[in-house]
């Protein structure tokens, strides 16, 4: 097995230091299959910033592995299961050897802003600082959607080689340090898909069947594991979604969830004032999307009601889902 560079203990007192065993910069990780769309893109705005780009291929039939090693990136193919141990074969496998990693998805971009804040700033970041948190924008349709709930959505997306994990969660999954703490970095930081509808149904309809695997492992514990979220660890805004949303949300009756959710966003976050790329994607990420998990956990609901135990369980979500569970 191929193992990272262990590091000696950190010295957290003074700024602006690099652990043993590092080089400075940041190493930004995109995962990929099929992104020849984007890839150009993404490895363009992180090379503002980045000494290494390391691109994690899932085998992709088209020509983002061209376009990417064409740019300089360095490229490693590994068979996908989902995008928690995706990125932690990228951690594990990657030999990373600069002392932060960025997280950037395919159709994902850092600003010229953010990408000249992170140069100025990251070697003088005092040690004890060991994530970043990046203000991400969404934009549809090519509009900037700034209402909603969706701007800013924090993300902490940068991190200390050695510090950061990865959730290993289906959907939904989070970046969390192990120590330290995180600061808010500001700057253009926008997930920009450029296809179209049918893409983006399809998407979401994947998502669903993940996240419905989700909600239904924590109802009847299918999982060895429990993963949580902490605000020093992850950041105030994912932890209290990932609480409103298990707490709170995923106990309503079913189709209450989505209906009440639309009109929050769409009324009291003012997500009418996005305008008709606003309506269409408000209506399909906030209501249609939120619907269709809910439909997928009552569908594998019933297909488990004769389940008596965990093992049953795991096995009619593989049959319905193809998931690799």
């Amino acid at each position: 097995m191929i193992r990272r560079p262990v590091p000696a203990k950190a010295d957290i007192t003074s700024p602006g230091s690099v652990r043993p065993g590092y080089l400075p910069g940041v190493t930004t990780v995109i995962l990929t299959l099929n992104e020849e769309l984007h890839i150009a893109r993404a490895i363009a705005s992180a090379q503002a910033f980045s000494r290494e780009v390391l691109v994690i291929d899932s085998y992709s039939t088209d020509r983002t592995v061209e376009i990417a090693r064409a740019l300089g990136a360095r490229v490693i193919q590994n068979r996908w299961i989902n995008y928690a141990r995706q990125f932690r074969f990228a951690l594990e496998h990657g030999l990373i050897r600069t002392e932060w990693i960025l997280r950037l998805d395919a159709d994902e971009l850092i600003g010229n802003d953010l990408a000249a804040r992170l140069r100025q700033d990251l070697p003088l970041m005092p040690a004890d600082v060991t994530g970043i948190v990046l203000k991400r924008r969404h934009v549809f349709m090519g509009r900037w959607v700034r209402h909603g709930g969706r701007y800013p959505l924090h993300l902490l997306r940068l991190w200390r080689n050695g510090l950061g994990e990865v959730e290993d969660r289906w959907m939904d999954e989070h970046v969390r340090i192990r120590s330290g703490r995180a600061i808010t970095l500001p700057g253009c930081f926008s997930d920009a898909c450029e296809r179209d509808i049918a893409f983006f149904v399809s998407k979401h309809n994947g998502y669903a069947a993940r996240e419905a695997v989700d909600v239904l492992a924590h109802r009847y514990a299918l999982f060895d594991h429990c993963e949580t979220l902490t605000v020093r660890g992850s950041g105030w805004q994912a932890r209290a979604k990932r609480w409103m949303k298990e707490r709170v949300y995923n106990r309503l009756p079913f189709g209450m969830g989505p209906l009440l959710y639309f009109l929050y966003r769409y009324i009291a976050q003012l997500g009418f004032l996005d305008g008709r790329a606003g309506l269409i994607y408000h209506a399909m990420q906030g209501f249609w999307y939120r619907f269709l998990v809910d439909v997928r956990v009552l569908e594998l609901e019933r297909a488990m009601r004769t389940c008596a135990t965990r093992e049953e369980r795991l096995a009619v979500l593989r049959e319905h889902t193809g998931l690799q569970l």
